[in-house]
C-alpha cells in the first residue's frame, strides 16, 4: 500500500492535533505509511489545490461546512466525510483512522 495522505479539517486546526497523534500511532500499529495532518477550514483550499490528498475528514464542529466541501471537491476523486462526534470527543484515533481507510476503499 502506498503512502496515504489524510487531512483533518477543523475550525482552528488546533483541537485536532491530538487526534492526529493518536491516528499516527494507530497507523504505525497497522504498519501503514501515512501522512496525517490537521488544518483550519480557512487553510483547507490551498491543500486541496496543491496536495495529492487521499481523504479529507471534517471535524464535527464544522459539519455545517459539509455542503461547501462537496462543492470544493466536485470533480476531484478525494473522498471526505465528517468525523464521528463520539470518536472525536474520545480522541479515538484508531476508529477515525478506520473510517478514513473505509472512505479510501482500502
Amino acid at each position: 500500500m502506498s503512502k496515504k495522505k489524510i487531512m483533518l479539517v477543523c475550525s482552528a486546526g488546533m483541537s485536532t492535533s491530538l487526534l492526529v497523534t493518536k491516528m499516527e500511532k494507530a497507523a504505525e500499529e497497522k504498519g501503514m505509511d501515512t501522512e496525517i495532518f490537521a488544518v483550519s477550514a480557512s487553510e483547507a483550499d490551498s491543500h486541496i489545490d496543491n496536495d495529492e490528498l487521499d481523504v479529507i475528514l471534517l471535524g464535527p464542529q464544522i459539519r455545517f461546512m459539509k455542503a461547501q466541501f462537496e462543492k470544493k471537491l466536485d470533480g476531484t476523486n478525494i473522498p471526505f466525510d465528517v468525523i464521528n462526534m463520539a470518536d472525536y470527543g474520545m480522541m479515538n484515533g484508531e476508529n477515525v483512522l478506520n473510517a478514513a481507510i473505509k472512505l479510501m476503499g482500502e
